[in-house]
């Protein structure tokens, strides 16, 4: 979408990448009533970059959800949030599905000047933030249940382990447990 003059033409400005600012907009108001990560952390951002990038490459777009209806309370309609919850679902391919995704949007005839969209480039930059950013996080795969003896759990230094990950691989599950509390 280009910027409009007033005599209806495109001016022949910078696209306006939509698509991608709805999708943040979109990720932003699944996060935010969570309240699970202060907005202005990298854990935030991570969770919101993750979900961001999902509802943009599952297609979920301005018109498919009715945000100009006047009727609709919800920015996502339900099926689409349990799409979205599939999606972002531990175990899932997510990874790969992004990857394909956007080397696919960017292999697009059309894709703009330079064969890059802008949507797709501000998705591809919150792909390269969110797969080369390392945060330190609680070490998921190494957390055991406790025991049933507390006294125990204590001796052995109950605490967490943390581990340097990359921010997508906090960012997705923050995104998924978004979605539930939606």
């Amino acid at each position: 979408m280009r910027p409009e003059r007033q005599d209806g033409s495109d001016g022949g400005g910078r696209p306006v990448p939509m698509a991608w600012l709805y999708a943040e907009y979109v990720a932003g108001g699944l996060l935010r009533p969570g309240d699970l990560m202060e907005p202005g952390s990298l854990e935030y951002r991570a969770g919101r970059d993750a979900l961001a990038l999902t509802v943009f490459l599952s297609g979920i777009g301005l018109w498919d959800v009715g945000l100009f209806d006047d009727e609709s309370d919800d920015t996502v309609p339900a099926a689409r949030i349990d799409e979205l919850r599939l999606l972002t679902a531990h175990g899932t391919a997510w990874r790969d599905w992004v990857r394909a995704r956007l080397d696919a949007l960017e292999a697009a005839p059309g894709a703009g000047p330079g064969g890059t969209d802008p949507d797709v480039a501000l998705a591809r930059a919150a792909w390269r933030w969110l797969e080369g950013t390392e945060l330190l996080a609680a070490d998921l795969d190494a957390i055991v249940p406790p025991s049933r003896n507390p006294a125990a759990d204590e001796e052995d230094g109950a605490e967490t382990a943390r581990t340097w990950t990359p921010a997508w691989r906090l960012g997705l599950p923050l995104g998924h447990l978004a979605i539930h509390l939606h």
